[in-house]
């Protein structure tokens, strides 16, 4: 008897990717227009976002009803499971490389600045104490700190990575309420997280001072935090899509990568923060 060969899926020609390319065109130069003051640039802007969400729909809307149609063998998902591995490096390196600007100022370059003659370079009397507010002598803040709102968002998402386990246990016992059940409870814990998170920016810039333009701090507090609950809001639709593929009956035991995909992202997202939490609030 001879061996089965498994067919490897070959997807048809698609625009999608031209039609991505000129979505992050119209992004990109709708931006650098909008910042120079130019009038058509928030309308180019906002055009490449229109066009950006068409191209996601239709994507992986094709993606979805080709995975339905069982078109999809183990090798296209070993394909899936080795690209969502590298996105997510990506996004590991991504992150990366805004704690090492946060450590470089505040490990190297402000100690540096305060020792010797070097306090000339900014002001005279400029101590070098982190938080600071140079390079300029700009305006008093108080630092954001670590028990509060930063301390309960912790363990909203601590919480959300055991929910979203739940989930997941659920989808492999083929117990479709326990999925549910967990993933909008991750859905609503991430909803409230970034909540509470505007809540801190609005307290932060009201009653602290604390702006972006507030010195290298301010810039690293909020480059970080903010690209983070970015973060949190685009896995936070990313379930919200799952919990939607659930209610119309995709996934079962053994064919869900979809799903797996959506909580690995969720649970770096979940590791980001906790480090995020340690240097930038607590340290």
């Amino acid at each position: 008897m001879s061996e089965t060969v498994e067919h490897y899926f070959v997807p048809e020609p698609s625009a999608y990717p031209i039609i991505g390319a000129l979505a992050l065109l119209l992004f990109g130069a709708g931006a650098a227009l909008w910042l120079n003051d130019v009038a058509a640039g928030q309308w180019i802007f906002f055009a490449g976002v229109a066009v950006l969400i068409y191209m996601l729909f239709g994507w992986f809307g094709q993606v979805v009803r080709e995975s339905v149609g069982g078109k999809y063998g183990s090798r296209v998902e070993k394909s899936f499971r080795w690209s969502m591995g590298w996105f997510i490096f990506s996004e590991v390196m991504f992150f990366a490389a805004f704690f090492g600007a946060l450590f470089y100022a505040r490990v190297l370059a402000v100690p540096w600045l305060s020792s010797g003659d070097n306090e000339s370079l900014l002001w005279q009397g400029f101590g070098g104490a982190w938080p600071t507010a140079g390079p300029y002598d700009g305006d008093a803040f108080t630092p954001m700190g670590a028990w509060g709102i930063p301390a309960i968002n912790t363990l909203i998402l601590l919480t959300s990575g055991v929910t979203l386990t739940f989930a997941h246990y659920g989808l492999l016992k083929g117990n479709r309420g326990q999925l549910k059940l967990g993933l909008f409870a991750t859905i609503a814990l991430g909803a409230i997280f970034i909540a509470l998170q505007a809540y801190e920016y609005a307290h932060a810039y009201a009653d602290l001072n604390l702006r972006l333009d507030s010195g290298i701090y301010g810039s690293t507090f909020y480059l970080l935090t903010g690209f983070h609950g970015l973060h949190v809001t685009v896995g936070a639709i990313m379930l919200s899509v799952m919990l939607a593929r659930v209610l119309a009956g995709h996934f079962d035991e053994k064919h869900h990568f979809g799903f797996e995909a959506a909580a690995w992202y969720w649970h770096f997202v979940d590791v980001v923060w906790l480090i995020l939490f340690v240097v930038v609030y607590w340290l």
